[in-house]
């Protein structure tokens, strides 16, 4: 038997003015969580959404899903998840990754491993209250000496081999963006599993979760339609710079690495993409869970089994038709998320 419950987030933009609505809606409908992206020229900023929906909630997690170590400094990154932390009586988890539509429209690649390693070492020691040499001056976060929670957890968002051997080995939570194909995920967390023990840390000192997108409607089809855009998102993340497509069968492969050609980060997250376009339906089936509810549950239940701690779900992207859209978000509520706590 699974000795916590499945923890089930749902991932959301920090849209100006609705953080609080967002936030109660999330608790109200049985969401363990709510993860927001962080891009600065796109959205609303997290921390502030994360806090103004801490106020209005009992329960409910907030994740960055996820912020970068580049376009914030990692005191001042800190700082805010810290904050929030304290604000929401211990609910909140920094999710962070390399960086990517945030750098890109700052005009800057996203960040090499090397320096994302380093700066994740420069975060998890300023939550943890310690001290850095920084240009031979000793920082730390001083107010963290007043505060009443315990250290903020960070949760890695990894796809490639280097990034998943580094996260099981240094932080609290790694969560795969991998895709839904039992076959990958086993991968990662082979790998996760491995390097974790290499470290000496034990089962207990890392969780593990997957970013999942889920196309819920009766319709194969319309199923597929409403989640192109973010599935594309995720595959262009194995196509990053120094992404080496690890995991992924030879077919897969290719793909990945056409709509990584193709990405064009003002289209970020768009159905109606050129990038959205080039992805088989064969490809999104495997690398999304899309269909019934039924259907659904049980690819999810099945990920889950493969010793995940915590689902990210994805759902319907911005230019999604919003009629699909209703229907997938009537059977997530009534019948997904009731499938998944059973």
């Amino acid at each position: 038997m699974r000795p916590v419950p499945l923890e089930l987030f749902t991932l959301s933009i920090p849209e100006t003015g609705f953080a609080e609505k967002l936030a109660q809606r999330a608790e109200a409908g049985g969401w363990d969580g709510i993860a927001l992206t962080d891009s600065q020229n796109l959205v609303g900023d997290p921390f502030v959404a994360m806090a103004l929906g801490a106020k209005v909630t009992q329960h409910l997690k907030f994740m960055t899903g996820v912020t970068n170590p580049a376009t914030r400094h990692p005191a001042a990154l800190a700082t805010a998840i810290a904050t929030v932390h304290e604000v929401s009586n211990g609910r909140a988890v920094l999710g962070i990754g390399r960086g990517d539509t945030a750098l890109f429209h700052l005009g800057r690649p996203p960040m090499k491993v090397e320096d994302f390693f380093a700066r994740i070492r420069e975060v998890h020691a300023y939550l943890r209250g310690e001290t850095l040499e920084l240009n031979g001056h000793p920082s730390r976060l001083r107010w963290l000496d007043r505060a009443r929670q315990p250290a903020v957890p960070i949760d890695i968002a990894a796809s490639g081999p280097k990034v998943i051997a580094f996260a099981a080995g240094t932080v609290e939570r790694v969560t795969f963006a991998v895709g839904a194909d039992p076959d990958r995920l086993s991968w990662a967390l082979e790998l996760a599993r491995a390097s974790m023990r290499a470290a000496g840390r034990s089962d207990s000192d890392v969780s593990f979760g997957a970013y999942v997108n889920v196309g819920c409607h009766p319709d194969a089809g319309a199923a597929r339609d409403l989640i192109r855009g973010g599935i594309a998102a995720f595959a262009h993340f194995s196509a990053m710079p120094g992404s080496t497509g690890a995991g992924l069968g030879e077919r897969d492969r290719e793909v990945v690495a056409e709509v990584g050609r193709r990405y064009d980060s003002n289209r970020h997250l768009s159905n109606a993409a050129d990038h959205s376009s080039v992805l088989p339906d064969a490809f999104v089936d495997r690398f999304a869970v899309v269909g019934g509810a039924d259907v659904c549950a049980r690819r999810l239940l099945d990920l889950a089994a493969l010793g995940l701690d915590r689902l990210v779900i994805t759902g319907p992207t911005i230019d999604a038709d919003p009629t699909a859209a209703r229907v997938h978000h009537g059977l997530v509520g009534e019948e997904l998320l009731p499938a998944l706590r059973g």
